[in-house]
């Protein structure tokens, strides 16, 4: 059975697909055990909270089926980011455009990334491609999953409905999803708007003090995070703040993370830490 779960105290991580956890997820929490899912399956259910712990810690108190979602990758890398500067001022919009490795698509999608490199270095074409709609190697394909009637794609309202959950917010976020030829780490531009106005010094701040995150920017010395430098980090890496032009509310920045850690797997572990910390799983 391909089903990979940790248990932490009487926590359950489990992490298999939609189909595997919605059948088992009665014979898990029958018995009180707590069910934190990684998978999509119960995320916008009114009575399963949707829980990244920087972000709504308490959620993961009210749980009436036994059952915690751990969000999507991308959602819970933009909000680590966007609770300190919510803290400061109401975020109204968000705009972000994120670039999303090869490992998104997982083990087989990272190798067919490497063979195609071979193929064209060695035959000068690619003959593999099976993960992705298209050749990803040179290239990036603006679509993650599959597109809904709106013209957006699933990954793509998975950052607007659970953005709204888990922040408890208003603010509507439009995404555009795309897959890029890097083979981790994960990389969002990001725009906001608020309803007052915060300095680039005040987001700095903020961000340099949240809890998992760090800025990384300084324009002078070209340093800013990228993939190749926070694959295999815990934390949320973030440059590039600056004004918008376009609004004088308005805010812009570049965040990059490993999707897998913290994207998925640690976010799933610091829930059920959470949890034993504060004395409520038996």
């Amino acid at each position: 059975m391909n089903w990979c779960c940790l248990v932490l105290s009487v926590a359950q991580v489990t992490s298999a697909g939609a189909g595997t956890s919605k059948e088992f997820a009665e014979t898990i929490t029958k018995y009180g055990a707590v069910m934190i899912d990684n998978s999509s399956a119960f995320r916008m259910d009114d009575d399963v909270p949707l829980v990244v712990p920087e972000c709504n810690a308490e959620d993961a108190l009210n749980r009436p089926r036994g059952i915690i979602a751990n969000p999507n990758c991308t959602t819970i890398m933009m909000v680590v980011v966007l609770q300190p500067l919510e803290k400061i001022s109401h975020i109204k919009r968000i705009h972000v455009s994120s670039y999303q490795s090869a490992s998104g698509a997982g083990a087989a999608a990272m190798a067919e990334l490497q063979q195609q490199y071979k193929e064209m270095v060695e035959e000068g074409e690619v003959k593999t491609i099976k993960k992705f709609a298209h050749q990803l190697a040179y290239n990036v394909i603006p679509q993650i999953d599959v597109f809904q009637p709106n013209g957006y794609t699933k990954e793509e309202m998975k950052m607007y409905n659970e953005t709204r959950k888990i922040m408890h917010t208003d603010a509507k976020c439009s995404a555009m999803c795309v897959r890029v030829s890097s083979l981790r780490s994960h990389s969002e531009s990001v725009w906001i708007e608020t309803e007052k106005p915060i300095s680039v010094e005040e987001a700095q701040k903020a961000i340099a003090a949240a809890p998992g995150c760090q800025l990384k920017d300084d324009p002078t010395t070209l340093t800013y995070p990228m993939p190749l430098e926070t694959a295999g980090k815990d934390d949320i890496y973030v440059g590039r703040v600056r004004k918008d032009l376009s609004d004088e509310n308005g805010l812009t920045f570049w965040l990059s993370g490993d999707q897998i850690r913290k994207g998925a797997a640690l976010n799933a572990v610091q829930i059920a830490e959470y949890l034993i910390k504060v004395g409520n799983v038996k």
